[in-house]
């Protein structure tokens, strides 16, 4: 199973990359599928079921709304966030879904798009997709969207062919004790192997361009995060903070106190991620890092780095966010990013460790001192809920990236302060947040029944 960097670091919309970006990722594939088949211009009407946890909070995470910009010939990383609203409105009155952009069919929300509490086998989120034509069925296909906008079709799970890249890797590494161990044999650093195994896609130059896009793209979002202010869209009216809290940032005075200046750097670090998740939370474009419920940790914590280090240019980014997909590989291989399969340690935790093997790397840590910030960033967030208040990436979504934000920065100086050796490796932390998901209960997993989502309601 080969992963490349870019596959977790994607652009695109919030608010969520499972329940948004995956499912509208499934249905252009579904109309590619449809004139791969010649069949596109036969469609008469078009059928969506969405299932499990896409059910359970779909409505919250635009599920609705991301599949039928899908089948509008949409992308989730091309897609302009603004046209989404006035083209389900214009749905909405017309009852006229124009599939692929052109085809002009008839669509009847109530009829056509349906939710399903009962989940499908293979995996949580789950959604089936029918075309019809004016006398019989076309084509139908049922989509698995398993974190991180990965997505992956029924015939794939059929054909057991989930894995689909089988580009041969000079590094390759299933585990952190294999990593490690090629980094020793090699005299490589982290990011220089990741670098080589990059190569097998791509060459140096277009990965250097490529990371420093996403990078790009995630300050472009801290930045609309600063600029933007309001209530947040979804009925829970959470208030954006970013804006106001990054004018006080830049007002405030210069004090010689160690705990002003700590608070301060401490206080970037939360503005950085407030803006990200705030921008997802809206719909806005973001970089899917490992996930969109988690994408504000590895920008905020990377932001934090360019800022305060002195010295810091492309190089350190392109370093940081190899590095930080070094780990995110070994959590989406041994374990889950989909907080419906794992909750949101598969999310968070998983971010929260990324983000912590990118400083110390950029920091001069060792291959092992990385490896032990990834496993002290993982292992205290093992067990962490997904259950969002009203199935909306918002509470306790955004203020949950902040701390975890800053956890991953500490994570790092605590590695930093040792020599790599630690009691739990970052295997063992991987696979008990696998098996801490198994064990976990439905409620807890991305489906708003359960935790925060209903103790927060009053009665």
């Amino acid at each position: 199973m080969a992963i490349s960097v870019f596959d977790l670091f994607k652009i695109g919309i919030g608010p969520s990359s499972s329940h948004t970006v995956g499912p509208m990722r499934a249905a252009h594939d579904f109309i590619q599928a449809l004139r791969g088949r010649d069949l596109l211009e036969r469609v008469a009407r078009i059928e969506i079921h969405l299932h499990g946890s896409l059910s359970s909070t779909g409505k919250g995470h635009g599920t609705d709304r991301a599949t039928i910009m899908g089948l509008m010939g949409e992308s989730p990383d091309s897609i302009d966030p603004a046209i989404v609203s006035p083209c389900i409105e214009e749905l909405l009155e017309s009852q006229t879904l124009l599939l692929d952009g052109h085809l002009a069919i008839p669509f009847v929300w109530a009829r056509d798009l349906q939710w399903h509490d009962e989940s499908l086998p293979y995996h949580p989120n789950a959604m089936t997709l029918v075309a019809h034509g004016h006398a019989d069925e076309l084509y139908r296909n049922v989509f698995y969207s398993v974190g991180g906008g990965f997505v992956v079709d029924q015939g794939q799970v059929d054909r057991d062919e989930l894995d689909a890249d089988t580009t041969a890797l000079p590094y390759e590494f299933n585990s952190a004790a294999e990593l490690l161990a090629l980094c020793r044999l090699h005299d490589l650093r982290i990011s220089e192997l990741m670098m080589e195994n990059e190569k097998a896609w791509r060459d140096e130059s277009e990965i250097r361009a490529g990371l420093w896009h996403i990078w790009e793209a995630m300050q472009a979002c801290v930045n609309q995060g600063f600029a933007n202010e309001g209530i947040l869209p979804g009925g829970l009216e959470v208030k954006r903070r970013a804006a106001a809290l990054h004018r006080r940032l830049e007002a405030m005075e210069d004090d010689a106190s160690l705990i002003t200046s700590t608070f301060s750097a401490m206080d970037w670090v939360n503005v950085f991620a407030l803006a990200v998740n705030e921008e997802n939370a809206a719909g806005g474009r973001m970089v899917t890092a490992p996930t969109n419920g988690a994408a504000g940790i590895i920008p905020a914590v990377l932001h934090y780095y360019m800022k305060f280090q002195q010295g810091a240019c492309e190089r350190n980014v392109v370093d940081f966010l190899l590095t930080a997909g070094a780990v995110g590989i070994l959590c989406k291989k041994n374990a889950s990013i989909s907080g419906a399969e794992v909750g949101c340690q598969g999310e968070v935790g998983s971010a929260c460790a990324m983000a912590a093997a990118g400083l110390t790397e950029v920091m001069g840590g060792s291959a092992a001192q990385v490896e032990n910030a990834a496993e002290i960033g993982l292992e205290h967030n093992l067990g962490l809920t997904c259950d969002p208040v009203g199935g909306l990436v918002q509470v306790p979504c955004i203020e949950r990236n902040a701390i975890a934000s800053v956890k991953a920065i500490n994570a790092t100086q605590m590695a930093l302060r040792g020599d790599g050796e630690h009691f739990i490796s970052l295997d063992k932390a991987i696979r008990t947040m696998r098996d801490t998901g198994a064990d976990m209960q439905e409620k807890y997993k991305e489906t708003s029944k359960g935790g925060l989502a209903v103790n927060a309601i009053e009665c």
